[in-house]
């Protein structure tokens, strides 16, 4: 009988500390996860007046000339869609920021990749759709055999700002019956409220 005691708390202690090392690792990620996102901010520089008076420009540039935070940022994305458990089918970048993050991030996710253009720059036949701004009108497309009826489709862009052209890209890809899983942005202009006038969840990676 001591014996089989001593083996089940031999168990039971193996057992507690297979959950420190999982809750250790688990606390670990959480600060990579963190500490990743604010070295991605710190390459986000603000350029004052550009490209108008009165607007604070955000560089998503820095990220790009360095190859681990621009490898952060696409994996960060990829790990928030992971983390949906959701399959997806298409990542569609919007012009013309969203060509940089979009092809690296559906090879990360082993899918497709489809720009959304402003009209008049894709060849053959096109699927339109036009939205309001705050100072007029603006039309985005895609080409019309870009996406299949019920393919799952990421829309990828540098940053929200307003949200009018996030969500006039999600009225085109429904307009095509595709599922606009997710918006997926780098940045996020928190005081200007842009996911308000998009219908579909919002995801940004850092916030200004």
């Amino acid at each position: 009988v001591p014996s089989s005691r001593k083996l089940h708390t031999g168990k039971l202690h193996s057992l507690l500390l297979l959950k420190q090392d999982s809750d250790n690792m688990a606390a670990e990620n959480v600060q990579s996860k963190q500490a990743r996102l604010d070295r991605i901010k710190t390459h986000i520089p603000t350029c004052p007046d550009f490209p108008k008076p009165g607007i604070p420009f955000k560089d998503i540039m820095p990220i790009m000339q360095n190859p681990e935070v621009f490898s952060d940022t696409i994996a960060l994305l990829a790990e928030h869609l992971k983390d949906t458990g959701t399959r997806v089918d298409v990542v569609a970048g919007l012009e013309a920021r969203g060509f940089l993050f979009g092809p690296a991030l559906a090879l990360r996710l082993n899918c497709a990749f489809v720009p959304i253009r402003k009209a008049g720059k894709l060849p053959g036949e096109t699927v339109k759709c036009s939205y309001t701004l705050e100072y007029g009108q603006d039309t985005v497309e895609m080409q019309k055999n870009s996406l299949k009826p019920q393919q799952n489709v990421v829309i990828v862009d540098d940053l929200i700002a307003t949200g009018g052209t996030m969500a006039g890209a999600c009225r085109l890809v429904e307009s095509m019956q595709a599922n606009v899983l997710a918006c997926l942005v780098v940045v996020e202009l928190d005081y200007l409220n842009g996911r308000d006038k998009v219908k579909h969840a919002v995801h940004s990676l850092v916030h200004f």
